[in-house]
């Protein structure tokens, strides 16, 4: 029932107030469906029976260092680690993403394409009006934009060349979990900005650096809080390889207890 924003990037994620709520709506809407052709058989495990996971070799990156606009919150992601491995009895080792700061500049020319070519279906003939016509400013931002990539692309000049760097940050994370299980990351780069504050495009777009590689990498992914900063909620984000979700939910929920 979703109108595709990104076809090659698109998941559907559930939102709980705690790692049980996600684990359980996860078990029912996860495995392969006859009516969508983007899903895999494969056997969905019972996210919801907890094992606590240990000797689990925990990864950090100074390349999610760098990407830290406040220099305050990668402290408590590292601060969040020693905590965690030293209830589990798991190990911390530091890992190379070195294409992960391209994680943005890779992530909207496929967007703006994708959404753009999904979108040419809905042309007013059914519902009366051309989503061109109707859409608010970040919306007809991405139809515009899609549609001068695409003008474009015979030269390949940009959307190729994002898939090219898409298989590269792939690649980047296939050779970090080979030497870790897990890895941790700040949510965003920087704390929320106010409801309602006047943010430029280049601003809104910079807070994506930490999601978008775990969908242009085709892995999975979770947030769980880990305590405040300045008085506003910090998330850590746990990054595991594609179909070990049940090793990331055995490891968030062992970090939410403590």
């Amino acid at each position: 029932g979703l109108i595709d924003l990104s076809m090659s990037l698109d998941q559907i994620g559930p939102l709980s107030p705690d790692v049980f709520g996600c684990a359980l709506l996860m078990e029912v809407i996860a495995g392969h469906s006859d009516s969508d052709a983007t899903t895999y058989l494969h056997p969905v495990p019972k996210y919801t029976q907890f094992q606590k996971p240990l000797k689990l070799k925990i990864g950090l990156s100074n390349d999610f260092k760098k990407l830290c606009t406040n220099k305050a919150l990668y402290p408590m992601i590292e601060n969040a680690a020693t905590t965690i491995a030293k209830e589990l009895n798991a190990k911390i080792k530091n890992v190379s993403l070195r294409y992960t700061d391209l994680g943005v500049q890779t992530y909207y020319p496929i967007v703006y394409t994708e959404f753009f070519s999904a979108t040419r279906r809905l042309d007013g003939r059914r519902y009366g009006k051309k989503i061109d016509e109707v859409a608010r400013e970040e919306v007809l931002r991405r139809l515009l934009g899609g549609r001068e990539i695409s003008r474009a692309e015979h030269a390949g000049q940009y959307y190729r060349k994002a898939l090219a760097t898409k298989r590269l940050i792939k690649q980047d994370f296939d050779a970090a979990f080979k030497e870790v299980d897990v890895l941790l990351a700040p949510t965003t780069p920087e704390l929320p900005h106010k409801l309602g504050a006047d943010i430029t495009p280049e601003e809104a777009y910079a807070m994506d650096a930490f999601t978008i590689p775990a969908n242009l990498a085709g892995i999975c992914a979770g947030v769980i809080p880990i305590g405040k900063l300045k008085g506003i909620p910090v998330g850590l984000q746990v990054l595991a390889p594609a179909f070990k979700e049940e090793m990331l939910f055995n490891f968030m929920k062992a970090a939410e207890e403590n």
